[in-house]
């Protein structure tokens, strides 16, 4: 198996188990144990496994921007077809979304920082996309867009759909 394809599979199993175990309990040698690989071939992609993290994360901002910048419709219906595209995110790359989630509870700074900009550029890239659009108030649109995002992964986290679902 080539080099880059074991690479990628490093990452598939880490998107898994830290999606599953969280930051703080998943080891590099777990990962490795997944990947049938032995930890020190992990080292030789990723310096520690805080790289490791931030190229899995790295991945779930990535579809995430390039579902939401494909997205094309009018602005009256922009939302609401974005909307979809990610519920559409969550069902077929559900570890990835949960990583997501807990990214900002990380303490490690290096890491906090990373999310941190992660997220502001999510921000941005979504108030141009709605400002383009001519929708109004952009900026509170897109932090509702992204409140309403984490609404839904930590509804869907712990299997309470009545929480996005209200009174309909």
């Amino acid at each position: 198996m080539a080099k880059e394809d074991k690479k990628e599979m490093i990452i598939e199993n880490a998107v898994k188990i830290f999606a599953e175990m969280g930051y703080y309990k998943t080891t590099t040698g777990m990962v490795a144990k997944a990947t049938g690989v032995t930890q020190p071939y992990v080292f030789h992609f990723f310096k520690n496994k805080e790289e490791l993290f931030k190229t899995v994360i790295d991945r779930a901002f990535s579809r995430l921007y390039h579902t939401f910048s494909k997205v094309d419709a009018p602005a009256d219906q922009l939302i609401e077809t974005m909307g979809r595209a990610f519920s559409e995110i969550i069902k077929t790359h559900r570890e990835e979304i949960l990583l997501v989630m807990q990214a900002h509870s990380i303490a490690e700074e290096g890491i906090r920082e990373y999310v941190r900009h992660l997220h502001k550029t999510m921000f941005e890239t979504l108030t141009q996309k709605f400002e383009k659009a001519g929708i109004p108030k952009a900026k509170k649109t897109a932090a509702h867009f992204i409140g309403t995002g984490l609404l839904i992964t930590v509804a869907e986290v712990l299997d309470l759909p009545e929480m996005i679902k209200g009174d309909s």
